[in-house]
This record gives C-alpha cells, sequence and structure tokens, in this order.
C-alpha cells in the first residue's frame, strides 16, 4: 500500500477519486487550496484507490494521509 500525503497546510477544496476506483499513474486524485491558489495531488503510481483519509472543506497538514493506494 501507498500513503499519498498532502504536500503542505491546506484546505481540501475538492475530491476527484473515491474508495474502490482505478487510477492511472499521473492522474489527478484531489486538489488543495492555500493561499487562493490550487495545488493537484497525482497518483504516484497505477492502482486502487482503497482509502480516502478526508473530507473535502477539511484542513489538511502537511505530510496527512489523504489516501492508501493499493498498486497494480
Amino acid at each position: 500500500m501507498i500513503a499519498i500525503r498532502s504536500e503542505l497546510n491546506a484546505r481540501l477544496f475538492r475530491l476527484l477519486a473515491t474508495p474502490g476506483c482505478r487510477v492511472s499513474e499521473g492522474e489527478v486524485l484531489a486538489l488543495l487550496e492555500a493561499m487562493k491558489m490550487e495545488i493537484p495531488i497525482h497518483a504516484p503510481a497505477s492502482g486502487l484507490i482503497r482509502d480516502v483519509r478526508a473530507a473535502e472543506g477539511e484542513e489538511v497538514r502537511e505530510g496527512d494521509v489523504l489516501f492508501w493506494l493499493e498498486p497494480g
């Protein structure tokens, strides 16, 4: 399992992936918002999203796990 983490302190603006969905490497999984900028979170590998650990509108901190990805 791969932990996909927040790269900075921000608000989770939009979730684009849900548990059980298949994603491709490089696909945008979520958008964070910080200082009026949108920062995309990309899938580091192709696989299956097993868990989403944050909700839209939630404040996340740098290093927080946002998704668990099962590669493959």
